[in-house]
């Protein structure tokens, strides 16, 4: 058992759906069919999936649909369904199965953003409040139904603010070596709703509809300190404190003046607005734009970041062989319920406390780069 664990190809979490007997994904499936967005989310899974496995290329928009769809039915009941031997319609349940976890086993190896999603599908939060933003701001987005971008902000918000550092740095700044690595890390946080509008509105507007707001205007201001860039430092920051900035460039996501990555291919960021049309105020705009586009400050902080976590590549394989050891604890648990040697009650309290206490032991340095933290 210990050598299938470690060894499996599958990711620890899928090894224990199948072994669990409980809630198995055909009545999960009629569940997710009897609601229409749900229903809708899935369909456009399947047909994910589908082309996936007939190797058929998928253009830009497709590519958009099917990491939305995979983010919504992130909490769904259908992500925690089952499989067992002996069960009847086996293969349909594995068919629902493999479809909802089919990213579990594409590009893990290679991918850093999407190993920093499994990594936040060990934590409760971090699933609960990533699928509860994508859920708001994935309805309409892109869509002639224009989505709720306040709700959507506030979600983010509300995941940036409460799921630990830990797994939303990992995410929102995993380093990319390739396009689709880096079109996951830039729809992060939705920007066809959050980021995004028809058209780009002047960045003085976008500077008025901040300043409007008491959580964008205090937010701006954090981040105008503890980014400030500087030519006489060689870290590029005045303040010399690239956590800060960090932090700081965080909290403006979910605000009126959200930043966001501006292509698959950098790690450049900037703000959805342009300065045409600014007349005599067109130096002021500038300086709203250059913030962000060209902060010396944020941009050695993400670069030395990225070669940090790059340089990490061993204690990241440590992280995914601590992740095998909670499967194969998980396993005894399971024989022990198997045998009427532990009450399920018990069973579950004890999975849950064992993965957070795995989670606290962990080493930082397994999620966070020590020189820009």
């Amino acid at each position: 058992i210990f050598s299938l664990v470690i060894f499996s190809p599958f990711h620890p979490l899928i090894l224990i759906l199948l072994l669990l007997k409980d809630y198995d994904c055909i009545a999960a499936e009629q569940l997710c069919l009897s609601d229409s967005t749900c229903n809708a989310t899935y369909r456009i899974l399947e047909n994910c999936v589908l082309a996936k496995t007939r190797f058929l290329p998928l253009d830009h928009d497709s590519r958009d649909r099917c990491l939305n769809a995979e983010l919504v039915l992130g909490n769904s009941s259908l992500l925690h369904c089952k499989c067992h031997r002996r069960m009847r319609r086996q293969e349909h349940c594995l068919r629902i199965f493999w479809t909802v976890h089919s990213s579990m086993t594409d590009g893990d190896a290679t991918n850093p953003c999407l190993k920093a999603t499994h990594v936040c599908n060990l934590s409760k939060k971090c699933v609960r409040l990533r699928t509860d933003y994508a859920s708001i701001c994935t309805k309409g987005a892109g869509s002639d139904d224009m989505c709720d971008r306040r709700k959507c902000h506030r979600g983010l918000r509300n995941f940036f603010e409460k799921v630990p550092e830990d797994f939303t740095k990992r995410i929102l700044f995993c380093p990319c070596q390739d396009e689709l690595c880096g079109e996951r890390r830039r729809k992060t946080i939705v920007p066809d709703c959050s980021f995004q509008y028809n058209t780009k509105p002047n960045c003085l507007w976008l500077l008025d509809s901040c300043l409007e707001d008491h959580i964008c205007k205090s937010r701006l201001a954090d981040f105008q300190q503890n980014c400030q860039p500087t030519d006489m430092s060689p870290d590029g920051c005045s303040q010399h404190n690239h956590a800060a900035c960090l932090q700081a460039y965080m909290g403006m996501i979910g605000t009126p003046m959200t930043p966001n990555y501006v292509s698959n291919f950098s790690v450049e960021v900037s703000l959805w607005c342009t300065c045409e049309s600014s007349g005599n105020q067109k130096e002021k705009c500038d300086q709203i734009l250059s913030m962000f586009e060209s902060n010396k400050c944020l941009g050695k902080c993400h670069i030395t970041r990225n070669q940090g976590i790059t340089a990490q590549h061993r204690e990241v394989q440590i992280l995914l062989i601590s992740r095998s050891y909670i499967a194969l604890l998980h396993i005894v648990h399971l024989f022990l319920l198997s045998v009427s040697m532990l009450s399920y009650p018990i069973y579950q309290t004890s999975l849950d406390l064992l993965s957070e206490v795995f989670l606290y032991l962990l080493p930082k340095r397994l999620f966070i780069s020590n020189t820009c933290p």
